[in-house]
């Protein structure tokens, strides 16, 4: 789950103050948290991306990965943004990290010639402290949260809103007098996909006199059933979750009238998303879903529904860490601050 910081460093860019990210962590908590892709360099990979080798579009999943191995040189398209934005940068930024890693940690240095100052955040010394304008040996949210308040910056919640589909394929018997039907929960991403939030499935039926419920414990989530051509019912499907989550569970209801076919339609994901995280953020709770698209496959018939669910939400409270423990010329609580004298000329800034 992305933490203070990387929360922080959305509204700085929102903004307009940030201006670019270069990762070396390969846990994607930056794209989750709203960084835009073409302002982030993720130079090491990331465990959760996926890219298609033929014309390089990426998808964000929850498994696969383009994490690069050892030998492998750093990607072109992520070191050549990244080094650009270090030449023009006014200030760049080192947060919590060791600065050891070649060739990234020597990027931070291309700021220097062009008049800019490199800051560092981080408990341990660096090789490049020499060289910063300010070097902070202490806890990088801590610094941050004083960074937000100083600027009167809030820092938003994080909403982690996960994707499944609800998938009904239903075909006659020989005889024709039922419909051998088959519901399976399943990822967006495919169907043999995990689904790493669920931990077990409810399934039961608004008649429950009429259907037997079931409960299904392991992935991939699937029922099998035989109703009548004319029977029209509703299938009540509690997702239980794992313990990670903000919620137990929820409830999604699934109407089936095999007499009737659905409508396909498709609508704004964005817009859904957001109005999903705004609700979520006003009720300061998670569970809520929305369907975002169904579509009718005719061979075999079956019907699929897209749902969004918000899965957790992490408030912040900038005040709480910082606590006037970012000063000058030094810091409290355990947080000492070290700042050397520039006397280059003062950098007209690029943006």
């Amino acid at each position: 789950m992305p933490s203070m910081t990387h929360m922080a460093l959305v509204e700085l860019e929102k903004a307009g103050i940030l201006k670019f990210i270069i990762s070396q962590n390969v846990d994607g908590l930056h794209l989750r948290s709203g960084i835009p892709r073409e302002k982030l360099a993720e130079l090491h990979g990331n465990s959760f991306m996926e890219a298609c080798p033929s014309c390089g579009v990426e998808y964000l999943r929850d498994f696969e990965d383009t994490v690069l191995d050892w030998e492998d040189a750093l990607p072109t398209k992520e070191m050549l943004p990244a080094e650009k934005h270090c030449r023009m940068a006014d200030v760049v930024l080192c947060l919590g990290t060791s600065l050891q890693i070649t060739p990234a940690c020597n990027l931070p240095l291309k700021c220097l010639r062009g008049g800019g100052k490199i800051i560092i955040v981080n408990l341990q010394k660096t090789p490049k402290d020499k060289k910063a304008s300010l070097v902070i040996h202490g806890f990088v949210d801590k610094v941050i949260a004083g960074v937000m308040n100083l600027l009167n910056l809030r820092i938003a919640p994080y909403v982690r809103i996960d994707l499944l589909q609800v998938i009904i394929t239903q075909s006659l018997s020989l005889d024709e007098r039922y419909v051998n039907w088959n519901l399976r929960v399943a990822s967006v991403h495919a169907l043999k996909a995990p689904l790493p939030f669920i931990k077990s499935i409810e399934v039961s039926f608004a008649d429950a006199q009429k259907y037997k419920a079931a409960v299904l414990h392991d992935q991939p989530f699937n029922l099998k059933r035989r109703t009548a051509p004319a029977d029209a019912f509703e299938i009540l499907l509690k997702l239980n979750f794992i313990d990670g989550c903000g919620c137990p569970s929820i409830q999604i209801n699934v109407p089936v009238n095999f007499k009737v076919s659905s409508d396909c339609f498709n609508l704004d994901k964005d817009l859904t998303i957001r109005n999903l995280k705004e609700k979520a953020i006003e009720d300061l709770c998670c569970g809520q879903n929305a369907l975002i698209e169904r579509k009718v496959i005719l061979e075999p018939k079956t019907e699929v529904a897209n749902h969004a669910i918000v899965t957790n939400i992490k408030a912040f409270n900038s005040d709480s860490w910082s606590n006037g423990d970012v000063k000058h010329p030094r810091g409290v609580n355990g947080t000492r601050i070290s700042r050397k004298r520039s006397f280059g000329r003062k950098r007209k800034s690029r943006f």
